[in-house]
């Protein structure tokens, strides 16, 4: 067990060490928003899949695919979805190149729908942090069971997360991200033929399992997979941290560079995941994973690697990389929204003239106060799955339509964009309600959020915007081809 705290205290030390290198180079805004906009597409690959692949992937699809099997790529079959899109976007969010997702909507439609839209996304990425806050807290009791109970284990990850977060800024995550990548795709790339040997190969595990684990909707219904995929697919297509490291690039080129390493990396270490799920629940069929199957990986890499030195070793650095890639992801997605009530808000309106010492301090606060409220979030959750399901969902509904609309329909308008992310707002936080299950007949009531809430938003946009006067030529030309 002592193997397993020093791996996690090499890791802390070494993102403490590169949060503190960056930490005299942060002297501006652009500093500490956009990394200087000096990120090159080495650097920006790796926290594209950092950024992206945490808790939801590693605990939420995990746990599919413990229960489900192969049918929990539905999930991750949306961000490739949405990935094959932005390799066409990302040149265009470069030229923009400005802070956050709100100075785009505001840019391009007006300033309703840039405070609705920080709403929206500190909703959504307060959720997501508040996640990953119940993974870092799972692994510190799976290695500490006697000292660490998870809820303490949430109030050491929310204050390791909440400090690192708010010490450099998008450099700090950045840099921290390619550190944390390396470790977390060679460890899971070879663990995974190790455990598939100890389940005996494919043949047993084939016959181990239910068929259905191997088909392609399983044991869910098309629609169920549809529910998966959606809110995956529309969260990546709209996803603001991945906007920002667009703006952090150093060219348009290094962005468009990016995304290709970005859709190997994440189709790979995604389906690697969901493997070693389905390989962990043939060799961890009951006890106390069973119950609670979002902790597979960790389990695996604190029971499935028992024999020689190597193998103890080969454990702690998947322990390691799942609790450093949980860390990586809290760290983003308490950062991104952070950024908006600084430049959204309070720059924006409390004080603009504000100055760089001044912005860095208020950042900073921020940082805390919103990691305060996704601790507060992670002491009510009970599945990981859902929870991640119902925060993508809200900014997938609300803002990516929205957002793709900026680029690619310049009959888009103001109030259009307006109505349509307070209604995808309003329907994704309001569905699971009782008022929803009492007035509606439960074919519909029982459905995930992420169908009503995107045929509201996508009505609104298009009914409203085809009602309303089309935009001026000077709102469409920062978001021209060319």
């Amino acid at each position: 067990m002592n193997l397993y705290a020093l791996v996690l205290a090499i890791i802390v030390l070494t993102l403490l060490t590169v949060s503190l290198a960056r930490l005299n180079k942060v002297k501006t805004k652009a500093d500490y928003l956009v990394a200087g906009r000096s990120l090159p597409a080495f650097v920006l690959v790796f926290t594209l899949l950092c950024s992206w692949i945490g808790s939801g992937s590693l605990l939420g699809g995990a746990e599919n695919a413990y229960r489900h099997g192969f049918a929990a790529l539905w999930q991750g079959g949306g961000g490739w979805a949405g990935l094959l899109l932005i390799y066409f976007i990302a040149p265009r969010a470069r030229k923009f190149a400005q802070f956050t997702i709100p100075d785009l909507l505001e840019a391009r439609y007006n300033q309703a729908a840039r405070v609705l839209g920080v709403i929206a996304i500190l909703f959504c990425y307060t959720a997501v942090t508040s996640y990953q806050f119940v993974g870092g807290g799972d692994i510190l009791h799976l290695i500490f069971p006697d000292l660490i109970t998870p809820d303490l284990g949430k109030y050491i990850i929310a204050a390791f997360v909440i400090v690192f977060t708010a010490i450099a800024g998008m450099a700090s995550v950045a840099y921290m991200d390619v550190a944390i990548g390396l470790l977390a795709t060679f460890t899971l790339l070879i663990a995974l033929p190790i455990l598939f040997r100890h389940a005996g190969g494919w043949s047993t595990i084939h016959a181990t399992l239910p068929a259905t684990h191997f088909q392609i909707f399983g044991e869910l219904s098309p629609v169920q997979c549809l529910e998966l995929f959606l809110p995956t697919c529309l969260l990546l297509l709209g996803n603001q941290s991945m906007y920002q490291k667009f703006f952090s690039a150093k060219s348009e080129k290094d962005a468009t560079r990016a995304v290709v390493g970005w859709i190997i990396g994440t189709v790979i270490l995604e389906t690697v995941i969901v493997s070693l799920a389905v390989v962990g629940s043939v060799l961890f069929p009951a006890g106390e994973v069973h119950d609670h199957p979002r902790e597979i990986l960790a389990y695996l890499g604190l029971h499935g690697f028992s024999g020689s030195a190597p193998l103890r070793l080969l454990g702690a650095l998947l322990m390691g990389a799942i609790f450093a890639k949980i860390i990586s992801t809290a760290n983003n997605w308490l950062f991104s929204p952070s950024t908006n009530l600084v430049n959204d808000i309070y720059l924006r309106y409390i004080s603009p003239q504000a100055s760089s010492k001044k912005t860095l301090i208020v950042s900073r606060l921020m940082v805390v106060l919103l990691g305060l409220w996704a601790l507060y979030q992670s002491l009510h959750i009970e599945s990981v799955l859902k929870k991640s399901l119902y925060a993508y969902t809200i900014y997938g509904a609300a803002l990516t339509p929205v957002i793709l609309a900026t680029f690619y329909w310049k009959r888009a308008t103001a109030a259009g964009a307006v109505a349509s992310i307070a209604v995808g707002t309003v329907v994704t936080i309001f569905w699971d309600t009782a008022f929803i299950h009492h007035t509606l007949p439960p074919v519909i009531s029982d459905r995930d959020a992420i169908l009503p809430a995107l045929l509201a938003s996508l009505l609104c946009l298009f009914i409203v915007s085809l009602l309303t006067a089309p935009p001026t030529s000077k709102q469409l030309e920062p978001f021209s081809q060319g």
